[in-house]
């Protein structure tokens, strides 16, 4: 009588360190060489931010050709990873394998760096510095004239543009910034060499003349110059400080201003007032006090 064998079992070794590898890659590094291979780089929007400073909430956008996906998390690389993987989810790419067709408007070559998304996507990815991130700072107009406020932020550099589409003001501020670049560098031949962020918690090591002064005098002196107080400071510790106005009024009736300081992770603070200048300065008070508690907590 015969006696029946089993099959011996599969050597899954190689196909297990294969899948540990590709595990091994996070969503946004997965997508970053989809849109290398297919000629679309991801581009990813800061859309919302949003909750105190202890529990902060982000929402970012990615495009990667005619996919455009969102994520949400407590910080902006957990909201960029939930946004990568759900464009993965809705492009079938698993494990970093390319199963999807690829769209491309250069037909797979290489990035479009003739527009000027691509082309300072191309000078970060150059030079090693972070992606540019497109934040959308306001919405303003009747529905068949919106026009959008974007703001382009690489590095410690930013610039704003408007347009009538969130695309033709991405756009722009990308130029705009491009522009900056060729400025800083004194020719067309971008040479610009990147300073380091300032970080929030080293500001409470710093010993210098105005933080120092801004931890120990109080900021409730009645008509006091909080714009250029935030001027100083910047100098000092070496941060750039962006307003943006807000064409709505409040429900009171005031002006809106967003205070932005290029500092890491970046501060975005609001104000208002009954003039301009005066949410300027509700929007650079509102900031120090920011800073001052950063920089004095332990």
């Amino acid at each position: 009588m015969s006696q029946e064998q089993s099959p011996a079992p599969a050597d899954t070794s190689v196909d297990s360190g294969m899948q540990r590898r590709a595990s091994e890659k996070t969503p946004i590094q997965i997508l970053h060489e989809y849109g290398t291979k297919s000629g679309n780089l991801p581009v990813y929007q800061l859309e919302k931010s949003e909750g105190e400073a202890h529990q902060p909430s982000f929402v970012f956008s990615v495009q990667i050709g005619d996919v455009n996906c969102s994520g949400q998390g407590s910080s902006k690389k957990a909201a960029k990873h939930q946004a990568a993987e759900a464009a993965l989810k809705v492009l079938q790419i698993e494990g970093g394998g390319q199963n999807a067709p690829v769209k491309s408007e250069s037909n797979g070559v290489a990035a479009d760096t003739s527009n000027s998304v691509g082309k300072l996507q191309e000078i970060a990815l150059q030079r090693g510095w972070h992606l540019p991130e497109y934040t959308v700072m306001m919405e303003a107009g009747p529905p068949h004239k919106r026009e959008f406020t974007v703001t382009c932020r690489m590095e410690s550099l930013a610039e704003k543009a408007v347009g009538h589409t969130k695309k033709a003001a991405k756009k722009a501020a990308a130029e705009k910034l491009i522009a900056r670049l060729q400025s800083l560098s004194d020719s067309s031949e971008i040479t610009w060499t990147l300073k380091s962020s300032v970080r929030l918690e080293n500001l409470r090591n710093s010993t210098a003349e105005k933080i120092s002064l801004l931890r120990r005098n109080p900021l409730s002196i009645p008509n006091t110059d909080y714009i250029q107080m935030m001027l100083d400071l910047s100098k000092e510790q070496g941060f750039e400080v962006t307003y943006f106005d807000n064409d709505e009024l409040t429900v009171n009736g005031q002006y809106q201003c967003l205070a932005e300081l290029s500092t890491s992770p970046v501060t975005v603070c609001h104000g208002t007032g009954i003039s301009c200048s005066n949410a300027h300065n509700d929007a650079a008070h509102n900031a120090l006090q920011y800073i001052k508690i950063m920089a004095s907590s332990k």
